[in-house]
């Protein structure tokens, strides 16, 4: 009976063989040009069905094949385009329009110097369209991505005002703020992210593997994410507007003690207060620093629209969030205009660019002393006295305690950036299948600063303790001035970009060619500018715009500060080559070359090589695949590069310097003294990064289930520090050399389901994990010797001078925890630790720096990111949760209010009630207070509904409703677990945490 079946079947193919034999003809020559809705279409594959013959249409479009049958049909497929099968029915001339395919169009990705399908890719990309980016009030980039890409581990708290921290496959470098990966903007590299708004996104790609972002040379070893916005349309014009409003509360506080507890407890354990310092009051100084709600709103307005030569695109985006801390807040305005010509007969085709970003930043002076005076204050006093002054302490053990509402009414900080990018673009299609592709761009940064310390508060506050971000340490900062004092800058940084390249397409059979070759000159210049400052107003009214009201020369002690701003040029050429080859969609072959130069590094090592390799077999079109219907796609790839890391050095960094480092007295006079700041080394040069990938790409259930997996190994070498050298043999006492080495190993799953597609309900979701390790393999090599570098010393409590938290050591990660073991507590109620030799002591006196030990550290062991998109008819909803596993935080903020002795001086944890006050220890830098990072959060949730059949003038109109960060699952006891895992300290809360906040949100979508 199967045999029967498998010949019923085969029949039908056997008669219309016969049918096709009898019928053939002579060989045909047949012409045509092939076209889309923009015009020509080179590079298109044309194949005769059934055989291996075929074509490509040239720069025009025009193709020409030849038939041996005149009943042969023609297969018109590209890249992004519905494919199109033609009878040719003995024609001669056959021209066809391409249609574009939306869902293909997703499918393609956007890779350095061109695009690629994604099904052809040998390298490990990620790609996240705009629907799939996270939604809310949202003004850094940083955010939408959150939980979006495996692998990508970002952290952001809740000020308007900062970056979010954007890690991609571990941190590879020892050097704040070159762990970032590079952003390229509609080709611009290094383009300034508060250029994007983000409704002008159209899709984000994200370079993770060295095959990918070797084409960047010196500045992909962080990986690449590259942003591609809406561009110039044919068509009727459209005009389009979104926008949203939004409230926010915070979500999650500190649970101090109100003042009727912090009285009970203080009564409870035999504490008096001081009359001064109980007045009776109960102050919740963080409902006081803090607002109640905060509105935020963004509004986006864009027109499209275009001929068939001519096609622009315009539009203006304005958005303004208040910050829950009272007086911060950003506003931010960006203008964008895009214009695209065709002209020698389609053949030349310019782009003309121009965008704006204008940002007003309102900043808290102080910020960080002020998040950690609003959990600290007594809540026995009040904010203001009974006369409308602030409230402050008389007497001598509040040195460190500042009303902290005083500290943000009394001072402004204000920072405005404009920043503007012009991009002019042109390609040249030539004979022989070659397209000539220049970008030129101009970039410029202009900050405009201004800060202002009233006279209450110069002549309060003499002395502040600043509690900077880790890895700095805190550190009292003298107040030289009185009745005011104002501090202005302005600075500008330019960066100009030239790249010119040549592509070369070439398909022949199931053979093509794809080759890149270009150059690239790049010229940034920084710190163009001046500080100053000045003392003495006769009024605050003026803040800090009018310097010529104060009188500095009237304070003895007081020094004009002109900042530490240093002008510097810095020049990068580059030359890159790249080369893919195909065969037939089943192996696939990519390698690529760029030679960098650059001006930063020592004259001995300025230039750098940096290759990759990619490979990928597509298993599924194998012959032994036939039977296995329920694979749609299998590919297995395998790549293997060197990139490098240049970000965060200036023209000096290998120079030797000179400056300031105190005063001398000379023939009875003080001057300042001058001595060398800095070794040169004309040796230094760029880290290096090599990575080894393993990926597998598949699709099952004809495509319902989809989605790849990651295995990569990424080394960086030459890892750049600042070293201790004897100055007997330098003039310095450091120098910043190449020595270490840091290993990330990890993996990554993406998973993608159609879980039901029935009429008018669909569930669609998407699942991704990322485990790295992370680890310093060395910080020595035969010059420099180092096996542990103490990091972070908070000094938040008495009796800890010194006292570190972290450290870099060799065989451990970035972020360990490196401090004293906690033993729980003795007989008598007393903390108590673990010595080196295995003994116990509560004696701090008898703990040395032989007892620290490993108790843990910052980084995940598993990041998280899991969306669900459901449909009705013309519902539609979103659930985004986002988790971290694994990671531990040293919590700081509460080994810092864990003073039950103290409690008549600083305010406790509501946690610490069963704290004695017998417990000298309690408070002590140790294991007690490394705590579980984990968390599961409830990242957004969306509901839609899209309006439809509304007329001939509103194509399209959508309303929605949306909570973000509507609930957290944590056993973490801070404000929140989501601390910053960026730089050389990650994980480290040390009462710097900017509350984050819930936000409640409704918006428009509308075209017409």
């Amino acid at each position: 009976m199967r045999k029967l079946y498998t010949w019923l079947i085969l029949l039908p193919f056997c008669v219309t063989g016969f049918i096709q034999g009898a019928n053939a003809q002579t060989s045909l020559q047949v012409k045509g040009k092939v076209t889309s809705s923009d015009g020509p279409l080179p590079g298109v594959s044309i194949q005769i069905k059934g055989s291996s013959t075929g074509t490509t249409t040239d720069a025009n479009g025009a193709y020409s094949v030849v038939v041996n049958d005149n009943n042969a049909v023609l297969v018109f497929s590209f890249i992004g385009f519905l494919s199109e099968e033609v009878p040719v029915n003995g024609q001669s001339t056959i021209d066809v329009t391409l249609t574009e395919d939306v869902e293909t169009l997703s499918e393609v990705v956007v890779v350095g110097y061109g695009t690629e399908s994604r099904k052809n890719l040998t390298s490990a990309i990620s790609t996240i369209k705009t629907e799939e980016l996270n939604r809310g009030a949202i003004s850094d980039v940083g955010q939408l991505l959150q939980g979006k890409v495996p692998g990508l581990n970002i952290s952001r708290s809740g000020d308007p005002n900062r970056a979010a921290a954007i890690i991609l496959r571990g941190a590879s470098t020892l050097r704040d703020g070159a762990q970032s990966p590079l952003f390229v903007i509609d080709g611009v590299i290094g383009a300034d992210i508060s250029l994007i708004a983000p409704d002008d996104i159209t899709a984000i790609d994200v370079l993770k593997d060295a095959s990918a972002t070797a084409i960047y040379g010196n500045r992909g070893a962080n990986g690449v994410i590259i942003v591609t916005t809406r561009r110039p349309t044919k068509g009727e014009g459209t005009v389009s507007y979104s926008g949203y409003i939004s409230l926010d509360k915070v979500s999650h506080q500190y649970e101090m003690m109100d003042a009727n507890q912090l009285r009970t407890f203080v009564q409870d354990n035999g504490l008096v207060f001081n009359p001064a310092d109980d007045l009776g009051a109960n102050t919740n100084w963080q409902n006081e620093v803090q607002r109640s709600s905060a509105v935020s709103h963004n509004h986006n307005l864009s027109l499209t629209g275009g001929g068939e030569k001519t096609t622009y695109i315009a539009s203006l985006n304005y958005f303004n969030q208040e910050g829950i801390i009272r007086e911060s807040g950003l506003k931010r305005v960006v203008a964008k205009l895009g214009v695209e010509q065709k002209t020698l007969r389609d053949k030349l085709k310019l782009g003309l660019s121009v965008t704006n970003s204008f940002s007003d930043a309102r900043l808290v002076p102080y910020r960080n002393t002020v998040l950690s005076q609003m959990v600290s204050y007594l809540p026995t006093v009040p904010v203001r006295n009974a006369d409308g002054t602030y409230f402050a302490f008389t007497t001598n053990n509040h040195n460190t305690d500042y009303n902290p509402v005083a500290m943000q009414e009394s001072a402004t900080e204000r920072s405005k950036y404009n920043t503007f990018l012009g991009s002019l673009t042109a390609q040249l299609d030539l004979p022989f299948n070659l397209k000539y592709n220049l970008q030129a761009s101009y970039q410029s940064l202009t900050t405009n600063y201004g800060a202002y310390y009233n006279s209450y508060f110069t002549n309060t506050f003499e002395s502040v303790r600043n509690t900077p971000d880790p890895p700095n340490n805190p550190a009292f900062i003298n107040i030289t001035g009185k009745d005011g004092l104002a501090v202005r800058n302005t600075y500008q940084y330019t960066n100009v970009i030239f790249e010119t390249y040549f592509t070369w397409d070439k398909s022949f059979g199931n053979h093509s060619v794809n080759a890149v070759l270009g150059y690239s000159w790049q010229e940034n210049t920084n710190g163009d500018g001046f500080q100053t400052s000045s003392t003495n107003f006769s009024t605050d009214d003026v803040s800090y715009n009018n310097l010529s009201l104060s009188n500095p020369y009237g304070v003895s002690d007081f020094r004009v500060d002109f900042g530490s701003s240093i002008y510097d040029q810095i020049r990068l050429i580059s030359d890159f080559l790249r080369v893919k080859y195909d065969y037939d969609s089943r192996y696939l072959l990519q390698l690529s070359l760029r030679r960098d130069g650059s001006s930063a590094f020592g004259v001995n090592h300025r230039w750098g090589y940096f290759p990759s390799v990619g490979a990928a077999w597509r298993i599924s079109k194998e012959s032994f695949m036939d039977n296995t219907s329920f694979i749609s796609d299998l590919k297995l790839r395998a790549s293997y590069g060197v990139t490098g890391n240049s970000a965060g050095f200036n023209a000096y960094t290998t120079k030797l310097l000179y400056g300031f480092v105190g005063t001398t007295v000379y023939q009875g006079n003080t001057i300042n003294a001058i001595s060398a700041i800095q070794n040169d080394n004309p040796d230094l040069r760029w880290e290096k990064t090599s990575t080894a990938n393993i990926g597998l790409d598949f699709s099952i259930l004809s495509d319902r289930i989809s989605g790849s997996f990651e295995v990569y190994d990424k080394r960086t070498t030459d890892v750049i520090y600042p070293y201790p050298v004897n100055t007997n043999q330098y003039l310095y006492s450091q120098l910043v050399a190449n020595v270490g080495e840091v290993s990330n190993r990890g993996y990554e799953i993406a998973l993608n389901a159609n879980v039901v597609d029935r009429g008018s309900f669909s569930w669609n979701t998407s699942l991704n994990l990322a485990h790295n390790k992370n680890e310093i393999v060395t910080l020595s090599n035969d010059i420099f010797k180092a096996d542990t570098i103490r990091l972070f010393a908070p000094e938040g409590s008495p009796g800890q001078t010194g006292a570190t938290v972290q450290a870099l050591m060799s065989g451990q990660p970035i972020g360990t925890f490196y401090t004293y073991q906690y033993a729980g507590k003795n007989e008598n109620g007393v903390s108590q630790y673990l010595k080196s030799d295995g003994t116990l002591t509560t004696t701090a006196s008898q703990l040395t720096l032989d007892d620290y030990q490993v108790v843990g550290n910052a980084q995940p062991k598993l990041l998280l990111g899991w969306s669900n998109n459901l449909k009705y008819k013309n519902f539609d909803l979103n659930i985004f949760f986002r988790g971290v596993f694994g990671s531990k935080i040293m919590n700081i903020t509460r080994a810092d209010l864990f003073k039950p002795s103290m409690a008549t001086i600083n305010n406790l944890p509501v946690e610490a009630a069963s704290e004695s006050v017998n417990d000298v220890n309690s408070f002590r830098y140790s294991s007690r207070f490394v705590e579980s990072g984990n968390y599961v959060r409830l990242d957004n949730a969306t509901l839609g509904y899209n309006f439809k059949k509304l007329g001939q003038d509103i194509k399209r109109l959508r309303l929605y409703v949306s909570v973000n960060n509507l609930f957290v699952i944590t056993n973490y006891k801070g404000i929140d677990p989501e601390i910053n895992q960026g730089g050389i300290a990650p994980g480290v809360d040390s009462k710097n945490f900017y509350p984050k906040t819930r936000t409640f949100l409704i918006g428009v979508n509308a075209s017409f």
